[in-house]
């Protein structure tokens, strides 16, 4: 028979019949335990120890609880090391052994990136840039640099240029795409002629077509006549003058043929560029397009100095916005969380080095749109597709308040003050 605890005693605020700090003993089959059940002390009660069983083992003093977390740390640090050894072992790199000639189409800055990044990984690859700028194509020549974007960066010497579309493409093994996504269509059908049926379209171009709400993963089997071209997207956090100056960078590539996604991860990886797969294209294309045009909108709160609340409110709202949109087409919500969706819109909407954001702050401070894209030389493709985006918005009926506005603003049919009342006076709903 075991003595039991009156209900006042599993709460000491509760009022108890029983005496202060009476000792209750629980008689079981084990040793005696002794619980010292009070209430708050009065000048009239005193409180009885916890009694301990001198056969427990000691507890363990909190140096001692310490190193054991630092030895649990270091073993799966020293795990991971193992694994990732064991991994690079097995890799292969056969696709860059085999890999002649690269083609990257476009001069700009990130095309001028990628093309510097793949000739340093391979000094006999050549690598040919088609670029449209004469004055361009004689620095990269002669200089050995992009007098435009980098002029203080030095090429390497198996980085070439030239104007000439047939030269570039002939015997090229990949081919990089980095126009931007409103010229592409024009673009590419004036080198369809002289572009392998085979050749695998590597696209860096992140936007939709204004007119036809096309991705780059359309624009270019339609613009090359050529269903079967291959195609992948890369994508993710990821600014050309870091990738110049040989930073840390992750990207994402994304193709449905599998095969084709690792070999470029292979050609691309080194020890400053991390590539992961994925074979969601629509997610991987669709969220780099849209942080674009979110970015304008962080970059407005920011001209407005309307305070970082504002700005977290804003960005949160804006990624929602886009996963509501991407899922709806068929993206996966694990790529939205991934490189290509959160981390590209991290790193555009809060980073100064971005373009779009630019555009944003300079909107905020009450610049006018043509003056801002007059001093810029350089393309920022969220202006061009905010339109775009409410057109898919609508046609997938969903509802995209932030983005929208962005729309209306860049539109000049909406003023950033007029844009922010709208917004939050909008309906306080449930978030979803």
């Amino acid at each position: 028979m075991a003595a039991t605890l009156e209900p006042q005693f599993l709460n000491p605020i509760f009022p108890s019949t029983n005496p202060i700090g009476s000792r209750r003993l629980l008689f079981s089959s084990k040793k005696p335990i002794f619980l010292s059940l009070h209430a708050p002390a009065s000048s009239t009660s005193t409180t009885q120890p916890f009694v301990h069983d001198p056969t427990d083992p000691a507890p363990e003093t909190t140096s001692e609880r310490a190193g054991d977390r630092r030895r649990t740390v270091r073993l799966e640090w020293e795990k991971l090391v193992r694994w990732s050894r064991s991994w690079r072992s097995k890799a292969k790199t056969d696709v860059l052994e085999r890999t002649n000639k690269v083609v990257v189409l476009g001069g700009g800055s990130f095309g001028t990136a990628m093309a510097a990044h793949l000739a340093e990984r391979k000094a006999e690859l050549e690598v040919t840039m088609l670029v449209r700028d004469p004055q361009v194509c004689r620095s990269i020549n002669e200089d050995h640099c992009n007098c435009k974007y980098f002029p203080k960066h030095k090429l390497p010497e198996n980085v070439t240029a030239t104007t000439d579309a047939k030269t570039s493409l002939v015997s090229a093994d990949y081919c990089l795409h980095a126009v931007p996504v409103q010229f592409s269509s024009y673009f590419l059908e004036g080198i369809a002629d002289h572009v392998d049926p085979s050749l695998p379209f590597i696209s860096l171009s992140k936007g939709l077509e204004l007119n036809t709400l096309r991705m780059m993963s359309q624009i270019i089997p339609r613009a090359l006549k050529n269903t079967r071209q291959p195609f992948v997207a890369l994508s993710g956090p990821s600014f050309a003058l870091e990738l110049m100056n040989k930073l840390p960078t992750a990207m994402v590539v994304a193709s449905k043929d599998k095969r084709l996604a690792k070999a470029t991860q292979q050609l691309l990886a080194s020890n400053h560029l991390r590539i992961s797969t994925s074979s969601d294209v629509t997610g991987v294309e669709i969220a780099g397009a849209l942080k674009n045009v979110l970015a304008i909108a962080a970059g407005i709160v920011e001209g407005m100095n309307l305070g970082y609340n504002s700005m977290a409110a804003l960005v949160a709202q804006g990624c929602s916005e886009i996963r509501w949109l991407a899922t709806k087409m068929g993206a996966k919500p694990a790529t939205l969380t991934g490189l290509s969706g959160t981390g590209d819109i991290m790193l555009t909407c809060f980073v100064n080095l971005s373009r779009n954001r630019t555009v944003g702050v300079r909107l905020g401070s009450g610049e006018k749109l043509n003056d801002i894209l007059s001093s810029m030389n350089q393309v920022a493709e969220g202006v061009s597709t905010a339109g775009a985006v409410i057109a898919l918005a609508q046609k997938y009926n969903v509802k995209m308040p932030v983005l929208t506005a962005v729309a209306r603003i860049v539109d000049n049919e909406l003023t950033p003050e007029k844009a922010v009342l709208e917004l939050m006076s909008l309906p306080q709903v449930e978030e979803v």
